[in-house]
């Protein structure tokens, strides 16, 4: 069956800037692309991958240099094709000092999704990509991670930024990689083995307190209306920690928009363990 024929591709939109970490970028793009409908034909691709930077060609912080499909100005326009928006860390102290992209690309999606809640979107950053989500507001309120060594920092300028936004402060835990904003919720919790309670998470080495909260799963799906609901209009927003997690947050992504056995194969082609992150607040699927 090709996936046109009634499953559809599902858009993704990588961001790239100058220093940032090459696998980073590779791990997620590796993952996503071994994802097929069907293994005996790998036409079936589940996910349609494109790039964008500032400049044509951008050179990461391992000194590869990597072609983008597109400028700024161009995935602007096309924002609303993409349902999903990956950001990789690396090199991200520039971008914050200059508030520069992906920074404006970044709110612009969140924004999409407040204001066309009919779409699942999903906004997914790998290892110090998260203080550009952080920088833009996106994860006040919700639970985040980052790369072990940037946890300081990064709760720092969460706290900055729930004060400057007089909004509420990230719940910063240390984690393979963090959902939030859930898509639907199920009858049995055991279908998804990958989901966890927010309160199973590891005790942070650094003391700090997690909250509890829980919402019991039930049988009806989300209507447009629910969805609108959610903080950031149901965007789903996931942070992973550093480098390799980025992949086990991309397989977990495959997990949700396509199968979890389609994602147990691309890790098994990659001959990467997956290791599992939490889902907090709800159930995903």
């Amino acid at each position: 069956m090709a996936a046109t024929d009634s499953i559809p591709t599902l858009k993704v939109l990588i961001t790239m800037h100058p220093g940032m970490n090459t696998l980073d970028f590779a791990g997620p793009l590796e993952a996503l692309s071994e994802a097929v409908h069907d293994k005996s034909d790998r036409a079936t691709k589940a996910f349609e991958i494109q790039f964008v930077s500032a400049t044509e060609f951008t050179t990461t912080g391992q000194g590869a240099g990597l072609r983008a499909h597109m400028d700024f100005k161009e995935a602007y326009a096309r924002l609303k094709e993409f349902d999903v928006l990956i950001i990789p860390g690396g090199g991200v102290d520039p971008l914050l000092k200059e508030k520069a992209e992906p920074l404006g690309l970044i709110k612009a999606y969140s924004d999409l999704q407040k204001k066309d809640p009919k779409k699942e979107r999903t906004l997914m950053s790998v290892c110090t990509g998260s203080l550009l989500l952080a920088q833009q507001g996106l994860l006040s309120g919700l639970s985040a991670t980052t790369h072990p060594d940037y946890y300081a920092k990064f709760e720092k300028l969460c706290s900055e930024v729930a004060q400057r936004d007089l909004a509420e402060r990230t719940d910063v835990v240390e984690e393979r990689y963090v959902v939030n904003n859930l898509r639907f919720d199920l009858e049995d919790e055991a279908q998804t083995p990958y989901v966890r309670r927010k309160s199973d998470a590891k005790p942070p080495t650094m003391k700090r307190k997690g909250s509890n909260a829980w919402k019991e799963s039930n049988t009806r799906r989300e209507s447009t209306i629910r969805r609108a609901a959610l903080r950031l209009g149901g965007l789903r927003v996931i942070t992973s920690g550093g480098v390799s997690a980025g992949i086990d947050a991309a397989l977990y992504l495959v997990s949700v928009m396509v199968n979890e056995d389609v994602a147990n194969e691309s890790a098994r082609v990659m001959q990467h363990t997956w290791q599992k992150g939490i889902v907090v607040d709800g159930i995903d699927i």
